[in-house]
């Protein structure tokens, strides 16, 4: 039997996904959380073999536990749900040793497969996904744009992206207002966010 974790804050979609997997005989759903800040505790509580984890979680995002998660239970495989699969995203999943990463759209069929081939070692991810990651979309910002949002995603002032890229402090301030706006973004963070996710930077 695969002891399963899963994570996801929509009741509707939680609810589906546990009816769908108690028709697997291989497969038991032994946890539920809603919160990406108690999947770690209830994972070693309850030792699942795979945890099946929503992206967009609130209390903490859920490739950020996900990192944890692997940290404290390395044995239990990992699998991501996302409504949206960018370059970014898959890359930060793999970076946090995620072993299954697929669409929530996909085929209710493909979900379980997914968690058997996970916790058998093996990893799974979205073909369409995969082959998005390959191609990212053109980026609508220069490349001195991508250098300064660039040094600001890596936590970087703007007295220290001046220094290091030869440029006024006015010149990045000005770089980060454009850039925030080409990208349609809310803040300077969320300008990161889209460049991230975009595989820009």
């Amino acid at each position: 039997m695969i002891r399963t974790l899963l994570a996801e804050d929509m009741h509707l979609v939680r609810g589906a996904i546990v009816a769908l997997l108690a028709y697997e005989e291989d497969i038991e759903v032994v946890a539920e959380v809603d919160r990406g800040d108690r999947i770690v505790a209830t994972a070693c509580a309850v030792q699942p073999d795979v945890a099946v984890i929503d992206v967009g979680l609130p209390g903490k995002d859920g490739l950020v536990a996900a990192g944890e998660l692997h940290e404290k239970l390395p044995a239990c495989g990992v699998l991501i749900l996302t409504g949206v699969g960018t370059p970014g995203l898959l890359r930060r999943a793999l970076d946090a040793h995620v072993r299954g990463f697929m669409a929530k759209d996909a085929p209710p069929s493909q979900l379980a497969d997914a968690i058997r081939r996970v916790s058998a070692g093996e990893r799974v991810i979205d073909s369409e996904i995969a082959i998005a990651a390959m191609t990212p979309p053109d980026a609508p910002l220069t490349a001195r744009e991508l250098d300064v949002i660039g040094a600001a995603a890596e936590g970087a002032s703007v007295s220290e992206i001046a220094a290091s890229l030869f440029l006024s402090k006015g010149t990045v301030r000005n770089y980060l207002h454009r850039s925030t706006a080409k990208l349609g973004a809310r803040s300077r963070i969320d300008a990161i966010r889209i460049a991230r996710e975009s595989g820009w930077i």
